[in-house]
């Protein structure tokens, strides 16, 4: 289904999504990020990767029940086995929050300026809000903006928003209304990531419901380090290859 036709679907059954939507809130538990300091070091010595995870409440580790084993430290430890570097990572998540609020009340509290790279968690609160394709453009391509403002020197990547209908806690007609949507959240990010100082990787594949934490929907231990797994495939592919002088060396 093209882009257009997703929109009018989706909009022509907002009413089905609203009352499904009720109902699952209504059951499902509401998950705090797990305590322990938001930050820390895989590798002993300076960090020569400077990781920060951004975004939602998948940034903030919600659904894992120890910060080890959240996106950030996994990610982090993806990357210090693969190149041997110590690397330092960062999560700084809000639930609920949509890629504006990340803009405009995440990003101004953060003080380091030398992250190497930042990865954005965003898009599936825009798309379950139902914001439309102009107002995610505004918001997510403000958010790219001002993540290359504060940090110039980073790469920035953004992992786009899973296929819902492989989200356990969603009932099959709201998965298929919000897959819609996220159809529509992830051709536009893609292409500002193009225009606007970032890359999106692809959307992480679901391999199954045990990578879900207990409220069906954010992911669990299992989850995350399946996540890290994937973005540093996509990390490591684009770090540049040693020079040979650093090879025969």
């Amino acid at each position: 289904m093209n882009n257009f036709l997703a929109g009018l679907v989706s909009w022509s059954l907002l009413p089905v999504a609203l009352i499904k939507g009720l109902g699952v809130r209504r059951i499902s538990p509401r998950l705090p990020p797990p305590g322990g300091r938001p930050r820390g070091q895989i590798g002993e010595g300076p960090a020569e990767i400077r990781l920060l995870v951004l975004g939602d409440s998948s940034a903030a580790g919600v659904g894992a029940a120890n910060i080890e084993d959240t996106l950030g430290p996994q990610l982090a430890a993806r990357l210090h086995e693969a190149t041997g570097k110590p690397v330092s990572w960062r999560n700084a998540g809000a639930n609920s929050a949509i890629a504006a609020q990340v803009r405009d009340h995440v990003i101004p509290n953060i003080e380091e300026r030398d992250f190497t790279h930042v990865v954005l968690t965003v898009g599936t609160n825009d798309a379950k809000n139902y914001l439309s394709r102009s107002r995610f453009k505004q918001d997510f391509g403000g958010l790219l903006y001002a993540a290359h403002a504060r940090w110039p020197e980073a790469k920035v990547y953004w992992s786009p928003v899973i296929d819902m209908t492989n989200v356990p806690a969603l009932p099959r007609s709201l998965a298929f209304i919000l897959a819609l949507r996220v159809q529509i959240i992830n051709a536009m990010g893609v292409q500002l990531c193009r225009e606007r100082y970032g890359t999106a990787v692809d959307p992480l594949p679901v391999e199954g419901p045990e990578g879900f934490a207990s409220d069906g929907f954010h992911a669990n231990a299992a989850g995350y380090r399946h996540w890290g797994a994937h973005l540093a495939r996509f990390i490591l592919d684009a770090a540049p290859a040693p020079s040979s002088s650093q090879r025969s060396g």
